[in-house]
């Protein structure tokens, strides 16, 4: 007969295996048969009475206090480097607590979502109530999905919100958290497949109603995992902030310092101010321009709860109805946003341009600054366009004007360094009071928005060239050029499209502006836009100078926008470091983790940019729902093997024709030319040609556009048919798919001459 376990060996099991802990499971692990259950029926009534254990149905569970031995799921690492873990199976009324991992030198480096078994220590008077020491890894976290619970007889079933294929989840009875028909939850994977074959899923949170107004941002900051609530340290350091005084800083209270911004801006992190260059004479016609960012570093301090959290976060996120913060409000919206006629923390920088844009030299201060006034886009362009309202009446000589002269200047230097010159219109979405779209539009590109791009890229120079300078350590803005297999890919696009990418020399993008002006006005603009945007690489964060090859600089550092940014706050403290301005620069511990920092806060970065194209993708499917059967002219923006994208011209939206919509014949893909081929016809559906289609079906909940093809290039595609079949029988006979490479073959030849007559 099996020996009855002691009460240690039993606690563990339940502990490492949070879904078998009835009796039977306990039994069967241990070998225990017979007579011999019920003496283990006793150990457990003794653990349950002295509350190790509590009894759930059938199964025991922990009661508010956690077991001596648990399964927990590793969390990120903090910005101090400390690990904690979250666990799992938490049965507790209130909040589950909060536990520090407590490393030795022999255990196995932990990551964020490692499941683990681990040793737990009550602890008293610390921020903890748990310290845990590694016993094994188990595995990694169960896979977890977003989705709407849909409630059943026993349980129910949770539809994602991903696009994708439309696996559902089984929700067992006991397992659903409470939730409600048509909630929005987050689950994680439970257990073996269904009976039905669909996986098994348990809710671990409930997230309301999905159509609410502006849930549709919800949505993707619980998708992606985007903090979105400062802990309650963060909180009370940012409200303990006092504004700063002059101290030792330059008054630069008289001089006129400006913000211009988007009219809904809620913070102004920059401020500008030029004037023509009468102190050298060697620079007759040259300009001074001042840029003055807030300073962010004098209120967020290495090592401090806020620093944590800025840095956790890495970026602001913005959606069309909401800003998730980098950092609170008191400081995002108040102490360090420079508004109108208040006394205001800044490092500023004095830039001296050439009257051809050429940047001479340049100076950093730390100032206090008072801005005379906070303007937008618009109004600073009307007011140039001859449109001056009563508040701008006063500043347009002496300030105004002068800011659009530097700009002038600063266009004839970017005409020499030619930066890539992508033209790719940026939607806009507007919403109405409720959270509904209201409209969607395409922003106008004015020159009071491309005079304070130019500046802040300016200013950014300027500080990278100052550090480099001082050798200070700092994060870069580093861009590489475009891998020779994307450029490659690039080139055999402009080949097709009858234009030319020039072979063998040293790219630059100059050679890549050729390029756009050679498609410019034609047919194969969007396309050539599109495919160069590509063929680019992801610029990211480093302490390496590998300059920037889009913007055409070999030096480029973030410094203009800390409030929203990490690095633009690393960059600030490098400065106050390499001109002594204060204890508040960078600590030697932040410049020897600059390049784990720079991984991350790239990598926030990118989740930030998939959360809000994420976001725009399902507000425009809310927009189009109300329109489905209509039809929309737009481009092929995409192929893939399973179907063509679309991107309809009117909102810019982008759909899918799935391959059983595209006709009657079979398609071969070819994924070295990026086009499908007709097995038939021999048509070719390639990227960038005119379509029209019919908006067959759209999914707000996860942002998905089905549609139709109805005409290519002006012709009509006769329908696929709307029975179960495909509309062809199997793969087509081989001499079909000779035939339509032939001809593909031949189109390519014709395309080959024209461009050679040209």
């Amino acid at each position: 007969m099996a020996q009855i376990p002691d009460k240690a060996a039993i606690l563990e099991w339940i502990a490492a295996h949070p879904t078998q802990t009835s009796k039977r499971d306990i039994a069967r692990a241990f070998g225990i048969k017979g007579a011999a259950r019920i003496d283990l029926k006793r150990v457990l009534k003794e653990l349950e009475g002295e509350g190790h254990l509590e009894k759930r149905r059938k199964t025991y569970r922990d009661p508010d206090k956690l077991p001596p031995v648990s399964v927990l799921e590793v969390t990120a690492p903090t910005g101090d480097g400390d690990l904690y873990a979250r666990p799992l199976e938490w049965q507790g009324e209130g909040p589950e607590p909060k536990i520090l991992m407590v490393p030795r030198a022999s255990d196995p480096a932990l990551g964020a979502n490692d499941r683990i078994l681990a040793r737990l220590t009550e602890v008293k008077g610390e921020a903890h109530a748990y310290e845990a020491r590694l016993i094994r890894r188990i595995g990694a976290n169960p896979l977890r999905i977003l989705g709407v619970f849909r409630k059943g007889s026993e349980g129910g079933r949770i539809v994602p919100v991903d696009k994708g294929p439309a696996k559902e989840w089984i929700v067992p009875e006991g397992s659903t958290h409470g939730a409600q028909d048509g909630e929005l939850v987050e689950a994680e994977h439970a257990g073996p497949k269904s009976r039905m074959g669909l996986p098994k899923a348990r809710i671990v949170e409930r997230l309301g109603d999905p159509s609410a107004p502006k849930a549709v941002s919800l949505i993707a900051i619980h998708q992606h995992g985007i903090p979105d609530h400062f802990p309650d340290e963060v909180i009370a350091e940012a409200d303990a902030m006092k504004p700063a005084d002059l101290g030792e800083r330059e008054d630069l209270t008289d001089m006129p310092l400006i913000t211009i911004d988007p009219s809904d801006a809620r913070d102004h992190d920059d401020a500008c101010f030029a004037h023509p260059d009468t102190e050298d004479k060697s620079n007759e016609g040259g300009h001074i321009i001042w840029v003055a960012i807030a300073d962010v570093a004098h209120y967020v301090r290495p090592g401090t709860a806020l620093d944590r959290e800025a840095k956790t976060r890495g970026n602001s996120t913005y959606f069309p109805d909401r800003v998730v913060p980098m950092l609170p409000d008191r400081l995002s919206g108040d102490l360090c946003s420079l508004h109108e006629g208040v006394d205001r923390a800044c490092i500023a920088v004095r830039m001296q341009i050439s009257p051809k844009g050429e940047l001479l030299s340049h100076s950093f201060t730390r100032g206090l600054m008072r801005s005379p006034a906070s303007l937008n886009y618009e109004e600073v362009q009307a007011a140039m366009d001859g449109r001056v309202s009563e508040r701008l009446e006063d500043l347009m000589d002496p300030v105004i004007r002068p800011l659009y002269a530097a700009y002038e200047a600063l266009v004839k230097g970017r005409e020499e360094r030619q930066p890539l010159a992508l033209d790719l219109p940026e939607r806009k979405i507007i919403l109405d009071d409720s959270g509904k779209v209201q409209s969607v539009a395409f922003r106008d590109r004015l020159d009071a928005h491309k005079l304070i791009e130019e500046f802040m890229v300016l200013a950014n120079v300027a500080a990278g060239e100052a550090l480099v300078a001082k050798k200070q350590p700092l994060l870069f803005r580093v861009h590489e050029e475009p891998s020779p297999e994307k450029l490659e890919a690039l080139r055999e696009t402009a080949q097709a499209s009858g234009l030319v990418l020039a072979k063998g020399q040293v790219l630059q993008t100059r050679h890549l502006n050729r390029l756009l002006e050679q498609a410019a006005g034609t047919d194969h603009a969007e396309l050539i836009n599109i495919s160069t945007l590509r063929s680019m690489t992801q610029a990211y964060y480093g302490p390496k100078n590998f300059g920037h090859f889009g913007l055409a600089l070999k030096t480029y550092a973030h410094f203009t926008s800390p409030i929203r940014r990490y690095s633009d706050l690393i960059v600030h403290r490098a400065l106050v470091t390499a001109h002594c301005w204060g204890d508040d620069g960078l600590t030697p511990e932040d410049i020897e983790r600059l390049e784990p920092t720079g991984e991350h806060i790239s990598q926030t970065e990118r989740r930030s940019m998939t959360a809000e194209r994420d976001t725009t993708d399902r507000y425009l499917a809310a927009f189009l729902s109300d329109r489905v059967g209509n039809e929309f002219s737009g481009r092929i923006s995409g192929i893939a093997k399973f179907g063509v994208f679309v991107r309809m011209d009117e909102t810019g939206a982008d759909g899918m024709v799935p391959m059983r919509a595209l006709g009657r014949e079979y398609f071969h893909y070819d994924r070295d030319s990026q086009t499908l081929m007709g097995a038939d016809t021999g048509r070719i559906i390639s990227i960038g040609q005119r379509v029209l289609v019919r908006l067959a079906e759209a999914t707000p909940i996860t942002g998905g556009l089905l549609l139709e093809l109805l005409e290519l290039d002006g012709e009509a595609v006769e329908p696929a048919p709307h029975h179960g079949g495909s509309g062809y029988k199997g793969r087509p006979p081989k001499r079909k798919e000779r035939r339509a490479k032939g001809k593909a073959n031949a189109k390519k030849r014709k395309v080959s001459r024209q461009r050679k007559a040209k």
